[in-house]
């Protein structure tokens, strides 16, 4: 860590009157938001890009970030989204094959500021105290009595729409390397479009088969892009699903006019009691379709049931939160990333059960519901970055789908064998 007088200073303050002298990196500047902390030795460049992380500034727990540079390949969406990024010690030298820059330049390049030389421990045990802080980082203005009260006046997330800013404005599609290209709505597009690689299907799947052996099979999939992370469409098209992600305030009308086998709710920022537009929705497509939600998309399942949602006192941040299914007593290492949760005693009545608890603070880390093809998640099961102990859900939802393609749509019954 280069402390030398050299370096420009930089100063974090907080709205409860702490304040943070360290050394600039990345860009001049200065900027508000959360405090909050990740836990994750790795993935910084997939916590920058998370759009999960709109108005807020990171707060690296482990000590040096950047060791191994930025690629173009890891990246979990199309520019940084943090507002400003605190680490201890910030390398400066990098080396990895895939390497092409340093984190510094990086963040210079996206214009976020960035400060090292800090206490980061100090920083988190005092948000696990107090909770999370509204902050401000700076290279520009280093007086910490204006910063402070600059922090005490900054907006905050509760009742704050972040979806907007982060949503995609056009449907588009998903293929092997990324984004294919933009679509109108699938009212005016037929949808007869080009199939992506199938799945094979052996001969005792859901579906009639197409031959001896087996048959091909594909599910089209419209993705409610909340600030959707590129690793779960991945995920999606890697197990021969067509995924076609929407803005959050398409409506379930626009949704089914694409006859999508299923519907994911994202991931995203912000406080989903501020997406009245996005439960709507939801509400509307209950029992038309398999629904999954992740992480953001599970509040908004609860919420469109009729449930609660509340703020935690510091969130859940990293790659390495233990979570419990009730249902088979596995134990999962999971990836999170968010500061609200649902409220258990709220969905009583609602159709819903939880089926995952965190071993952290028993929090509600996975929902279903009793009789519809309809399932959440609190955690991130595409990781990205993270163990990958749960990307078995997206087989589950597959399997919900399939198994909703043989009902009777009249009656919404399976067939008699």
């Amino acid at each position: 860590m280069t402390t030398s007088n050299d370096r420009k200073p930089a100063i974090l303050a907080l709205e409860d009157g702490m304040v943070f002298q360290g050394c600039a990196f990345g860009a001049d500047g200065e900027r508000t938001g959360e405090v909050v902390f990740n836990t994750g030795m790795t993935g910084y460049q997939e916590v920058l890009t998370d759009p999960s992380y709109r108005g807020q500034i990171v707060t690296m727990t482990y000590t040096e970030i950047g060791n191994y540079g930025i690629n173009s390949e890891d990246v979990e969406s199309g520019q940084i989204w943090v507002e400003g990024f605190v680490v201890r010690e910030n390398s400066p030298i990098y080396s990895n094959w895939r390497a092409e820059q340093s984190l510094s330049e990086y963040l210079r390049q996206h214009g976020i500021v960035g400060i090292e030389g800090i206490d980061t421990r100090m920083l988190t045990k005092h948000i696990r105290d107090v909770g999370a802080q509204i902050g401000v980082i700076s290279t520009e203005d280093l007086d910490a009595d204006s910063l402070v009260e600059k922090a005490q006046q900054a907006p905050r997330l509760v009742g704050r729409d972040l979806v907007q800013e982060v949503t995609c404005r056009h449907p588009r599609r998903w293929g092997q390397s990324g984004y294919e290209q933009d679509l109108p709505p699938a009212g005016q597009l037929s949808l007869e479009i080009t199939a992506p690689p199938r799945r094979w299907v052996s001969e005792h799947g859901p579906r009639p088969v197409s031959s001896l052996r087996g048959y091909w099979e594909t599910y089209r999939v419209v993705v409610v892009d909340c600030g959707v992370k590129q690793n779960i469409l991945r995920h999606l098209y890697r197990r021969g699903c067509d995924p076609i992600v929407v803005p959050a305030s398409t409506t379930a009308q626009q949704i089914l006019a694409w006859e999508p086998d299923g519907v994911v709710l994202s991931n995203g920022p912000g406080d989903p009691e501020a997406l009245p537009y996005v439960i709507d929705t939801t509400r509307h497509l209950i029992g038309k379709a398999p629904i999954f939600g992740i992480c953001l998309g599970q509040q908004i399942l609860a919420l469109a049931f009729g449930g609660e949602t509340y703020k935690l006192k510091f969130g859940h941040r990293g790659g390495n939160h233990p979570v419990k299914s009730l249902e088979t007593g596995q134990i999962d290492i999971t990836t999170q990333n968010h500061g609200f949760c649902v409220d258990l005693d709220s969905i009583e009545g609602t159709g819903l059960k939880l089926t995952h608890v965190n071993l952290n603070d028993m929090s509600a880390e996975g929902l279903c519901h009793d009789e519809l093809p309809i399932f959440s998640v609190q955690f991130h099961p595409e990781a990205g970055p993270g163990p990958h102990d749960a990307s078995y859900l997206f087989g589950d939802f597959i399997e919900d789908m399939g198994q909703f393609g043989t009902r009777d749509q009249t009656s919404g019954e399976l067939p008699p064998p």
